[in-house]
């Protein structure tokens, strides 16, 4: 079902392609306002990550398409953001490759372990956690920091603090998996 709230999410969505097509623009031709439209493009695809969410809980529009998009396109924003930001760019200053490994290695073997888990127990319920929410925000945090030339030092702080998080919340997310691995198993084995 298509809720106000998916409708948001896909609204997210569809701002990543012009975020990434300003920033490689912005590398090719220099022009600042190619920054200032990619930061609006990132700034708004952000905000409205709140909007979505406070629509389906004010107006109980929670759905299955919305537990897969919302997590979706927070995953195809900051990996498109991480991934354009940390190439060597003589316009912009870049996310630390250290930032970059952290958030797409725990993504990636998020992905790899939630398909393995279906394939071993069947339908697969991610449970959020304040870890990797808040590592979502500080990774957000960083990227908008960075666009905004703002001083590296603190940039890399909150950086720091995106990276700790999302290690720590890719560690919860395989425990979790484990676990779900192991419960299925125990029950296959109990009605064999």
């Amino acid at each position: 079902m298509m809720t106000t709230a998916n409708k948001v999410t896909l609204l997210r969505i569809l701002l990543i392609p012009p975020f990434i097509y300003c920033m490689l623009m912005l590398r090719v031709s220099g022009q600042e306002s190619l920054r200032w439209a990619g930061l609006g493009f990132f700034a708004m695809a952000a905000l409205l990550d709140g909007v979505d969410g406070f629509i389906a809980r004010r107006f109980h529009q929670r759905s299955e398409l919305g537990a897969v998009l919302d997590p979706l396109a927070d995953k195809l924003l900051l990996v498109s953001a991480v991934v354009v930001l940390s190439l060597p760019h003589s316009n912009l200053a870049t996310l630390p490759l250290w930032f970059a490994l952290a958030v797409l290695s725990r993504d990636v073997l998020a992905v790899i372990g939630l398909g393995v888990v279906h394939f071993m127990v069947g339908r697969v319920a991610l449970r959020p956690r304040w870890t990797g929410k808040t590592a979502t925000v500080l990774q957000m945090v960083a990227v908008l920091w960075t666009m905004l030339r703002w001083p590296v030092a603190t940039r890399d702080a909150f950086a720091a603090g995106a990276a700790v998080l999302t290690l720590v919340s890719g560690l919860q997310y395989a425990w979790d998996g484990l676990r779900r691995v192991g419960a299925g198993t125990e029950a296959m084995d109990g009605r064999r």
